[in-house]
């Protein structure tokens, strides 16, 4: 893959403390004749590894005037197995080619041998997988020479085989790798309602000091074989109306903090993802003229 020269032209790096969306193909004629008022683009990193076409002329131009962020799907940071050198390095030359603010990826695994599931799925949490992770986790910072966010997940079975807690076992990971956190507050929703715990509960507990984006999206509801209620982290709709008080309960805390909202499939026109990302922006204004009172 050639990597291109950085463009002085670029609007910064960072990503500002704001309502962003996922960057979708099919909206971003509209996003760049409209001028679209967001905070920055998100896109999946494995949407960008081949080395031109259109969805580099395209992430480009958005490039040029957005703010971006890179996350990854695909690293399997919680399998058993090596990590993969290309995957790694393709990762690396991407986030020198876009100079992303934020680049993160999953606490998931998704391959096995040879084959490559097109799923995230859990880990256990024990001192083995722990260790495997935190491994995987300082190789990817080494061989990228940057800090990664790492999104807790969305499960919908517990292995008897776990030793802490999801929360103790994040804590972990932050302490001895030095990455960050990305909070999927609909990933949290998700797995609370399917375990049967409080989201509150977690959420008080979560190391929010860690926490460098927030996640946002819409889930589908089902039931399971014993007829409770399952929930499946789709992506296929708004955020649901039970996950916007949650997501106002952290960021009064945190106070603003880069939040993304996911829309991967069934994705809608342009104007409902940008009116998904209004709603988080108005949240956030309300987090920091509340934090501006309690400066004064």
């Amino acid at each position: 893959m050639s990597v291109q020269p950085s463009r002085p032209d670029r609007t910064d790096a960072t990503v500002p403390a704001r309502a962003g969306a996922g960057l979708k193909a099919e909206h971003v004629e509209e996003i760049l004749t409209s001028s679209a008022d967001i905070g920055f683009f998100e896109v999946h990193a494995e949407n960008y590894m081949g080395a031109g076409g259109k969805p580099h002329r395209q992430l480009e131009a958005i490039r040029d005037v957005y703010p971006l962020s890179l996350h990854g799907v695909g690293l399997s940071i919680g399998g058993e197995q090596p990590l993969d050198k290309d995957h790694l390095q393709r990762l690396a030359a991407l986030n020198k080619r876009y100079e992303p603010g934020l680049f993160s990826e999953h606490l998931a695994w998704s391959t096995h041998d040879t084959t490559y599931y097109n799923d995230l799925l859990p880990v256990p949490y024990d001192k083995a997988t722990l260790d495997r992770v935190c491994e995987h986790i300082e190789e990817v910072q080494d061989v990228v020479g940057r800090k990664m966010l790492l999104e807790n997940p969305s499960t919908y079975v517990a292995f008897e085989q776990s030793t802490m807690s999801e929360i103790d076992f994040l804590k972990e990971i932050t302490r001895r790798t030095g990455c960050g956190l990305l909070l999927d507050v609909n990933n949290v929703y998700v797995s609370c309602t399917n375990h049967e715990r409080s989201a509150e509960t977690y959420l008080s507990e979560f190391p929010i000091g860690d926490v460098g984006e927030i996640h946002l999206g819409g889930h589908a509801p089902d039931v399971d074989d014993a007829g409770r209620p399952l929930l499946i982290d789709a992506h296929d709709r708004e955020v649901d109306d039970a996950v916007w008080p949650l997501y106002e309960m952290i960021v009064s805390q945190t106070g603003p903090l880069p939040t993304l909202i996911e829309w991967d499939n069934e994705v809608p026109v342009w104007s409902v993802l940008l009116a998904e990302a209004q709603a988080a922006e108005r949240i956030l204004h309300r987090a920091s003229a509340t934090g501006l009172q309690r400066a004064v």
